[in-house]
């Protein structure tokens, strides 16, 4: 993964909080000895990001943060979304507005350094786009039909078109009675869950309505697309490693990281 021409001064904002109905205080669950929220941030610092930060909803994770020499913030409680929350660390971080902020999910512990510099210099050489993200080609059938799987479609410029749960492009003439055999060439793409932003959007993003696109994917990205943003995509070669949402998925983790 190319990583020599990605900027410096771009900063990480890793968004974490405690509720998680399938693995409850998931940011502080133990992976090798750290906490998962420190795994991530360490991963982060090996970018070229000029800072990484920890936006947490809970004095827990800072104290956590601050115990392994990761850097913190304190956010509110009631935010609605992780754009809520990177939205108040832009303010209390006093970023201007044209400075680039990579969000890096707090359970990603395995995130490739070398994709969030990709992320952050594609939205630099976008002056267009008001944000950035990264996906990957689809190698597996049961992923392209999956509605857990996010598949984004693009234009020739490599901007998205539209994200969506259904599999997409839909291949018309891919089906039979029991539905797609086969993967259509070239291959869909995965939409992987980083973003690249600029402070100034990310300010602007909670006071868009939402968008009924948006509801109905249950995809936040779509609100930015129903107001006319833009949105970067970078095809990434290597799939990313996996995330933790369930305690199988931590499991997996401290597993790949073990050996």
């Amino acid at each position: 993964m190319t990583t020599a021409s990605a900027p410096t001064g771009f900063t990480v904002v890793i968004p974490a909080r405690m509720a998680s109905s399938r693995l409850p205080n998931k940011p502080l669950a133990d992976i090798a000895g750290l906490p998962m929220v420190v795994r991530v941030a360490q991963r982060a610092l090996q970018s070229k990001a000029s800072s990484v930060v920890v936006a947490a909803d809970d004095e827990r994770i800072v104290q956590a943060c601050q115990a392994h020499g990761i850097r913190a913030l304190l956010t509110r409680q009631d935010h609605v979304s992780g754009s809520d929350r990177l939205a108040e660390a832009c303010q209390l971080l006093g970023l201007a507005d044209d400075a680039v902020v990579v969000n890096v999910q707090g359970d990603e512990p395995l995130i490739h350094p070398g994709l969030i510099n990709e992320v952050a210099e594609l939205l630099t050489q976008r002056p267009e786009a008001s944000m950035s993200t990264a996906a990957h080609a689809i190698a597996e059938l049961q992923e392209f039909t999956n509605p857990n799987v996010v598949k984004v479609v693009l234009d020739a410029r490599q901007m998205a078109l539209y994200f969506s749960r259904a599999p997409i492009p839909w291949w018309r003439d891919g089906q039979s009675d029991v539905g797609f055999q086969s993967l259509p060439s070239p291959a869909p793409l995965r939409h992987v869950g980083i973003y690249g932003y600029r402070a100034g959007f990310l300010r602007l993003f909670p006071q868009l309505p939402p968008a009924p696109i948006e509801t109905m994917e249950s995809l936040e990205q779509l609100r930015a697309m129903w107001h006319g943003h833009r949105i970067a995509v970078h095809i990434t070669p290597e799939a990313p490693g996996p995330g933790v949402d369930t305690p199988e998925d931590l499991n997996r983790v401290r597993a790949l990281l073990a050996a």
